[in-house]
């Protein structure tokens, strides 16, 4: 009887460990404003590759970017701007990067207000946009992309001073979305994409795409053995459903 007993015992042990083994796990870190592409695009792969797990990690680039340089163990990292990608490659983290995807900058209000389509530029009235005591929500400008990317077109509109005291800082473009869902402010300045994917709120302006650095994301492969998912996010399948949340593709 205990032969039998430590017979199947170890049959249960080999066949547990066979699925731990045929089970591979991926970590991929990128940032807040992909998260719903990413994670339609991470369980079509997986329906494809039922051997294969991803996990995803999204927050603001500079704040995972960080993490990676720490030690964090991702293999993919996709950040919402050039900056922190060049920051592991200047740790030498990473000596790869490509460009995968671009998108835009808008101005947000919450969906039940009766704004006006606002055109963006060096004569616009944001006094009547933005009264006395009301927010703007607006990634942390210090260090979020989408904030960055925000100061610079404000910066180059004129408008940055006078805005930046009425700022609601957050800490990724998803936070700022939210305060603006939540009518904490009643204008953002968000990615179009962040816009497209929320009910609460709608765009009312564009920012003229000369008034700051193209928004792109570069895609880093960070251990060699997710190459497969890596290529996948390339591919004309990962591509559609990319362009689905407005997303352009290239």
């Amino acid at each position: 009887m205990k032969k039998i007993i430590s017979f199947i015992f170890a049959i249960t042990v080999l066949l547990t460990s066979m699925t731990t083994l045929a089970t591979q796990k991926f970590t991929v870190f990128a940032a807040a404003s992909l998260t719903d592409a990413m994670q339609e695009i991470g369980q079509s792969y997986q329906a494809q590759h039922p051997d294969h797990e991803i996990v995803f990690s999204f927050a603001s680039s500079s704040v995972l970017a960080r993490q990676i340089e720490q030690g964090a163990p991702a293999d993919i990292f996709i950040s919402a701007d050039q900056k922190w990608m060049d920051y592991l490659i200047d740790h030498q983290i990473t000596e790869n990067k490509q460009t995968l995807l671009k998108n835009s900058l808008v101005l947000i209000a919450p969906s039940n207000q009766h704004n006006k389509n606002v055109i963006i530029n060096q004569q616009t009235d944001w006094s009547t946009l933005l009264p006395k005591d009301d927010k703007i929500a607006i990634g942390d400008p210090d260090h979020v992309p989408a904030g960055i990317y925000a100061k610079e077109s404000l910066t180059n509109l004129g408008a940055y001073e006078h805005l930046a005291p009425h700022f609601a800082r957050a800490s990724n473009v998803r936070d700022a979305l939210m305060l603006v869902e939540r009518q904490e402010a009643i204008l953002g300045i968000v990615y179009s994409t962040d816009a497209k994917i929320s009910q609460k709120v709608q765009i009312i302006g564009t920012f003229p795409p000369e008034s700051f650095k193209s928004i792109e994301y570069p895609i880093s492969l960070l251990n060699s053995e997710a190459n497969d998912f890596f290529q996948f996010l390339q591919t004309s399948q990962a591509k559609l459903i990319f362009e689905k949340y407005g997303f352009m593709t290239l």
